[in-house]
């Protein structure tokens, strides 16, 4: 039977939100076909879960993504949303934002750079504790997802120096000069009507610098994901590169 046409609109919603982020860009990723997903048991009596992919030798399971497709729609306000079934698309490009992260990471450990403070990181907690309604809310989630704190806040910490990696590396670069504004305006007079006042600067200025940090970003994820050692397994992330 067909999804509710609410449902579809939702996990369509989440995809594009996933793939549209700076940290989903990505090019010339290297993947490598592979066999059927094997099952992986965590402890006895457990349900089987499910490798999803191999990121320089570490692996992703199903549950793993899932659990941190909520965590990134929870953490933009999508409380409701999170708690809804995940779809392939869903799951494709939340596949992707692991990898990018996780990669940018892994590079950054290797020099022992851009640590996450405890305090950032408790921080991150708190406010994703506040969008669950306190918590209550957050020992739900986390029993939900047979998950404990700790694997919670390794999920907040790479996802905050993932963020600072990749605007360290674009952050500059995406800034636009006064020459730069003006001539979009005089290019987009029919977009603004009004003066060159201090209101259309900022809004021009706004608008450039997000389209060039996101060209810069995926530049940038390109070139972490040009040479590194990712076989996806499961079948919807083998599709995913097609």
């Amino acid at each position: 039977m067909p999804a509710p046409r609410g449902r579809r609109a939702v996990h369509l919603g989440l995809a594009c939100w996933l793939l549209g982020t700076p940290l989903m860009s990505w090019l010339g990723t290297t993947a490598h076909a592979a066999a059927p997903a094997p099952a992986v048991s965590r402890d006895e009596g457990r349900v089987m879960d499910r490798v999803v992919a191999v990121i320089e030798g570490q692996v992703l399971t199903q549950s793993e993504l899932e659990m941190e497709a909520r965590v990134a729609l929870i953490q933009r306000g999508a409380v409701q949303v999170a708690a809804l079934p995940l779809d392939e698309q869903t799951l494709q490009g939340a596949l992707e934002l692991s990898i990018n992260q996780r990669l940018q990471v892994l590079s950054a450990d290797r020099l022992q750079a851009f640590p996450a403070e405890p305090a950032e990181v408790e921080a991150r907690l708190d406010a994703f504790r506040t969008r669950l309604g306190g918590e209550e809310g957050l020992r739900r989630f986390l029993a939900r997802h047979d998950v404990d704190r700790e694997a919670l806040l390794a999920v907040l910490a790479r996802g905050l120096r993932a963020e600072r990696i990749l605007d360290s590396r674009v952050r500059l670069k995406a800034q636009v000069s006064e020459a730069e504004v003006r001539h979009h305006y005089d290019e987009h007079r029919d977009v603004y009507p009004g003066e060159f006042d201090q209101a259309a600067r900022t809004a021009i200025r706004e608008q450039l610098v997000r389209a060039r940090y996101g060209e810069l970003a995926a530049q940038a994820l390109a070139e972490v994901r040009k040479s590194a050692q990712v076989r996806r397994v499961a079948p919807f992330a083998r599709e995913a590169r097609r």
